[in-house]
């Protein structure tokens, strides 16, 4: 099978590419990111030049011919953890989506592959998912899709629920396609996130914290992942990591915890992509702020789910 041509759309760190390319059966052509701190994530692990400009800008025209159209587009607008204002959110996140809609129906791609936040189908009585589905359709292609959690079809020790669509123009590869099934949970906790060694002093909790103390009556165990909740400290009960969101870098909300010998402590920066499936080789910028790497972990995408269904899509091929 010749390699299919991929173009990625909010494509962050390109965790979505990744997930594809390591199959193997796909090789990003272009890829399309805003944020220039993600770019500089993304050109830290690949050779492609990330062209960084807002998509409302980008022409048609200026995007090379692809096969497979990839695309996280952007889940705030949607997101519990959000305002859940869908395609009415005020920056104007949710419409972004009607940018991929004017790519697809010009370029005409093969394979359309789209993930969100687990919320997009039911966001506002299901109209907005609607809207999404009959752009799709009428643009002629017929769409899968299915809301997975990557500790049940990724082998990744985090509770993160995400739909992801694939949609097709050839109807004899849409019946063929199915979604990648379950697999067992076999990496621990301690294969992503280190128990054992002294991380910097800034992340660790000291007295000078005023929730310290609730942390300190309320981790008992050192073996688990906790999540502080603005006012309480809760223990995820499953062993596995909560959802990774993009502001617990801010020390303010859903900041995962852990307790160790040397004190109550955040997750690293690298364990946190280590937690969306990333490999131990992928290279943070040095020189680039904590809060700016953690945004760009929790905006992401757990990288071997994307894999299982991309290698699902290349039986079909």
């Amino acid at each position: 099978m010749k390699k299919l041509k991929c173009a990625s759309f909010f494509a962050g760190v390109g965790g979505i590419d990744l997930g594809f390319e390591q199959t193997g059966k796909f090789e990003v052509v272009y890829a399309n990111e805003f944020d220039e701190y993600a770019v500089k994530t993304y050109q830290e692990n690949s050779s492609i030049k990330v062209d960084c400009r807002d998509i409302n800008t980008v022409k048609t025209e200026e995007i090379p011919d692809f096969d497979v159209m990839l695309a996280g587009f952007p889940c705030q607008a949607f997101s519990i953890a959000g305002y859940r204002e869908g395609f009415k959110d005020k920056k104007g996140r949710g419409e972004l989506f009607f940018q991929l809609e004017r790519i697809f129906v010009e370029k005409k791609p093969k394979i359309i592959f789209l993930e969100n936040v687990k919320n997009l189908v039911g966001h506002d009585n299901g109209n907005t998912f609607r809207v999404i589905l009959d752009c799709l359709h009428n643009a002629g292609y017929k769409v899968k899709y299915q809301v997975l959690n990557a500790m049940n079809y990724g082998n990744i020790p985090q509770n993160r629920e995400r739909i992801y669509i694939v949609a097709f123009r050839d109807e004899d590869l849409y019946n063929k396609f199915n979604f990648p099934d379950p697999v067992k949970l076999t990496t621990k906790l301690n294969d992503v996130i280190d128990f054992n060694k002294k991380q910097d002093s800034k992340y660790y909790y000291t007295d000078k914290c005023p929730f310290y103390d609730t942390l300190v009556n309320d981790m008992t165990k050192t073996n688990t992942v906790y999540q502080w909740r603005r006012i309480y400290v809760r223990e995820n009960k499953s062993n596995v990591c909560p959802t990774l969101t993009a502001n617990m870098g801010t020390g303010g909300h859903n900041v995962p915890l852990v307790k160790v010998k040397h004190g109550i402590r955040k997750l690293t920066p690298m364990e946190c992509f280590l937690i969306q499936g990333f490999p131990k080789t992928f290279k943070l910028p040095k020189d680039m702020a904590n809060t700016r790497l953690y945004k760009q972990a929790g905006n992401s995408v757990v990288v071997p789910v994307i894999n299982n269904i991309a290698n699902e899509i290349v039986k079909i091929m």
